[in-house]
C-alpha cells in the first residue's frame, strides 16, 4: 500500500502525485482515458502486463496508457520500500490547454500500424532537471498556481517529444485521441518488411514473445521466425528480377539490417548468391 500520498490537481483533477509504497505494494491498472508518466525516485517497480513484464529501476521512467486493464504495478524488492512521481495526462485537460492544435507527439502518427501501450525510458538530463522542479512545488505548496502547471505540463510533452524513445511515446499518448485498435495479422503484415526483430514485433502487438509465439503459429501455421524470413526473400527475389536498386539497398527494404546475413539466407533458399540471381533472371 501507499504508505505517504500527496497530490497536486490541475482543473479539479490529479495532475502530480508523490507516492511512497511499502514492500507489499501492489496496484491494477483499471480502464481509464489517461496516461501515465512514472519516475522512479527511489528503489524499482515492476510493470506487469499479461504474461510480460518490466523493471523500473531508479532514475528510469514508465510511461503507459491506462485505455485498457490487465496491468500492474508492484514493488519489485519485497524488503524494501520504493518512492515515484507520476505525471498524468488526461485527455480533456490536454484538449483545453491545446484548444487550436495538438502538438505532434498527440496526433495519431503516419504509417505506423502499432497496439504498443507502454514503455520504459532512460531519462536523460533534461527529464532529471524537470523532475527536480516538481519536487521543488511539493515543497512550496503556495507557489503552486494553475498557470505554472499548464506550463509544466506543455513541459514535458516537449521533453518526451525529444527523446530518442520519441516515436514509441507518440504511439502511446496518441491512442489518447484515436484509440485505434488493430489486429494481430494488421500489425503483422504492416511491419513484415520493417527491421523489426521477434521482440519488437511482440510489443507492437502487446504480447508477450511467448503469447506472441503461439499466436503467430495458430494463425500463420508457422514460426514467426520461419515466416518472416521467408516472405522477406520472396521480396527480394521480385526485386532482383524487376529492379536495378542496388542488392544492400533491396536487403534493407526488404527488413534485412546486415547483407552479409541476407546474402546467406538467400543462398540458403534459393542455393544461388543475390547477384548470380539477378544475372540469371535478367
Amino acid at each position: 500500500m501507499a504508505i505517504e500520498r500527496r497530490k497536486i490537481d490541475l482543473f479539479g483533477k490529479q495532475f502530480i502525485q508523490k507516492l511512497v509504497f511499502d514492500e507489499d505494494f501492489q496496484y491494477d491498472y483499471p480502464v481509464s482515458e489517461q496516461a501515465c508518466f512514472l519516475y522512479m525516485l527511489d528503489g524499482s517497480i515492476r510493470f506487469q502486463f499479461g504474461e510480460d513484464s518490466l523493471d523500473i529501476p531508479v532514475h528510469y521512467s514508465l510511461l503507459l496508457n491506462c485505455l485498457s486493464g490487465g496491468k500492474r504495478i508492484q514493488n519489485s524488492e519485497t524488503d524494501a520500500k520504493a518512492e515515484v512521481l507520476i505525471v498524468t495526462f488526461h485527455r480533456d485537460i490536454l484538449q483545453k490547454i491545446y484548444d487550436k492544435e495538438l502538438p505532434e507527439l498527440l496526433q495519431k502518427p503516419k504509417n505506423i500500424v502499432s497496439n504498443l501501450s507502454n514503455e520504459r525510458i532512460n531519462s536523460d538530463f533534461l527529464i532529471h532537471k524537470y523532475i527536480e522542479g516538481l519536487l521543488f512545488y511539493f515543497e512550496n505548496p503556495t507557489l503552486v498556481n494553475e498557470d505554472i502547471l499548464i506550463l509544466k505540463l506543455k513541459e514535458i510533452i516537449l521533453l518526451l517529444a525529444q527523446t530518442k524513445d520519441a516515436g514509441n511515446i507518440q504511439v502511446i499518448l496518441s491512442q489518447l485521441y484515436s484509440p485505434t485498435t488493430y489486429s494481430f495479422k494488421q500489425i503483422i503484415e504492416a511491419n513484415i518488411f520493417e527491421p523489426a526483430s521477434i521482440e519488437e514485433l511482440a510489443r507492437k502487438t502487446n504480447f508477450s514473445v511467448s503469447s506472441f509465439k503461439r499466436e503467430f503459429s495458430k494463425i500463420y501455421n508457422d514460426s514467426p521466425a520461419n515466416y518472416i524470413r521467408t516472405k522477406r526473400l520472396e521480396k527480394a527475389a521480385d526485386l532482383l528480377r524487376i529492379s536495378d536498386k542496388r542488392i544492400s539497398d533491396i536487403a534493407f527494404s526488404c527488413g534485412f539490417n546486415d547483407l552479409a546475413n541476407f546474402t546467406k539466407s538467400f543462398h540458403d533458399k534459393y542455393d544461388i548468391s543475390p547477384s548470380n540471381y539477378r544475372l540469371e533472371h535478367k
